[in-house]
């Protein structure tokens, strides 16, 4: 058997403290915990920063750290500072070394890079290595050369190569959410389609229980699958909050692909062992022909100028969506016949369907709609430019040509509020690689004392 602890679904999200201890009492073999996901859009991998605090991160970490030492066990984080960019590991990294130096621990640290340069990309899609995923852009030798970042998402086998080495921390690059779950069970001959499940289930921590707030849980794996127990005291796994995970960022609930196969659980079975815990079985690896890894890219997309106003009246409320179309248009028109770079304006209605615009079918007006509008362009001070341009439309742009002008508020004086450079995701490929650590750079490094 093997015993994983996972202290809660990303490092900087906060964790009970109790729910912790209980989880150290019963001994784990490893404790993994995320650094970071997609989830909150392009700047982060753009840009190689982490989305939480300095401050939270390295006080969390002081914590984990300080765990390990406790169980004696490694202690993995994967997708380090948000996006697994070399620069973000490198952030933690840093964050590791202050916290040894200051209380005088001595650490084995490995360091697994999953970032890749541009110009290896460029040859992979000469020679045919990088496929695209469903609904992936195209792209081309220009496209990979402009992203800032891009990195390969590393599976179990990168992790068990850096656990390997012996090390009291590991702090992996991007690497997939199930990866540093699964690693060290596969290692030891646990179950692979439980290991994979397993890891799947985990990956957010207390996400798939009562209380996903709790944070900590405890996963044992074994010859014939896992069973899953939370540490907190009001959390309970249930076969229902279990299975209904793999509905959880996955397009078919069935079936996950991971590198190096896919783990399909349509025969996977759940028993609720106590009120608490949550025993599956049944779960099957599929071994892939082909060793791949998913690839995330990111670039920039120009420079943004964002303004807000709000509408209350409640003829314009009522039909904002011409109004905002007029604007778009009447503001278009004048801003190209006074400048000649690119730009792009959106308005979104906040309060209505700015989440999902068109796709919003049932959105229903309130009586009071927040604009935004984003202007996006070449450079930071044409994107400003424009934006002064549309300020009079936000403000005092009639529905008509035959009334009076109206008035809206700003909140903010000046409404333009520059957002510097944006980022935009631009691959949705994977990568074929002959050896597992190809993509991959591992070093080590010891630490305080």
């Amino acid at each position: 058997m093997t015993r994983v602890l996972i202290p809660t679904g990303a490092l900087g999200l906060g964790f009970e403290r109790a729910a912790l201890a209980k989880g150290i009492a019963q001994a784990p073999d490893i404790i993994a915990i995320d650094g970071g996901s997609t989830d909150s859009g392009p700047h982060y991998l753009g840009t190689g920063t982490s989305k939480y605090s300095r401050s939270a991160t390295k006080a969390e970490w002081r914590e984990l750290m300080a765990a390990r030492a406790q169980a004696g066990v490694p202690l993995v984080i994967g997708t380090a500072g948000t996006s697994g960019a070399d620069d973000a590991v490198d952030w933690l990294v840093e964050i590791t070394r202050d916290i040894a130096a200051e209380t005088g621990e001595r650490v084995k640290i490995a360091v697994l890079k999953s970032g890749q340069k541009s110009d290896d990309m460029v040859a992979a899609l000469a020679d045919g290595r990088i496929t695209a995923l469903t609904a992936a852009p195209d792209i081309s030798e220009t496209l990979l050369s402009d992203c800032t970042n891009i990195v390969a998402l590393a599976g179990a086998e990168q992790i068990q190569a850096a656990l390997a080495t012996g090390a009291d921390i590991v702090i992996a690059g991007r690497t997939t959410d199930t990866a540093i779950i699964s690693a060290l069970p596969l290692e030891r001959g646990c179950h692979p389609g439980g290991a994979w499940h397993g890891a799947k289930i985990g990956e957010c921590g207390a996400l798939a229980t009562t209380s996903p707030n709790s944070g900590t849980i405890i996963i044992d794996f074994d010859a014939e699958g896992f069973r899953i127990e939370p540490m907190g005291s009001h959390a309970r796994a249930t076969p229902r909050t279990v299975s209904a995970h793999m509905l959880y960022e996955n397009a078919d609930p069935n079936i996950l692909f991971e590198p190096g196969g896919h783990l399909d659980v349509s025969n996977a079975t759940y028993e609720a062992l106590d009120a608490r815990s949550v025993r599956v079985t049944g779960s099957e690896w599929v071994r892939s022909d082909r060793y791949t890894v998913k690839l995330e890219g990111a670039r920039a997309a120009g420079y943004q100028t964002v303004s807000l106003a709000l509408v209350r009246d409640a003829r314009y409320v009522a039909n904002i969506r011409e109004w905002c179309a007029d604007i778009q248009r009447s503001c278009t028109e004048m801003a190209r016949s006074r400048v000649d770079v690119a730009f792009n304006i959106d308005l979104r209605l906040i309060g209505v369907n700015a989440t999902l615009g068109e796709l919003d079918c049932d959105a229903v007006v309130g009586t009071e709609v927040g604009v935004m509008g984003i202007v996006t362009a070449e450079t930071q001070a044409v994107s400003g430019e424009v934006a002064k341009m549309l300020n009079p439309f936000l403000l005092h742009h009639p529905l008509t040509q035959q009334e009076e002008m109206p008035t809206f508020a700003f909140p903010f004086s000046p409404p333009e509020m520059p957002r510097g450079l944006v980022y935009e995701f631009c691959l949705n490929h994977v990568l074929q690689l002959d050896h597992p650590m190809d993509a991959f750079r591992l070093t080590t490094e010891d630490l305080g004392g």
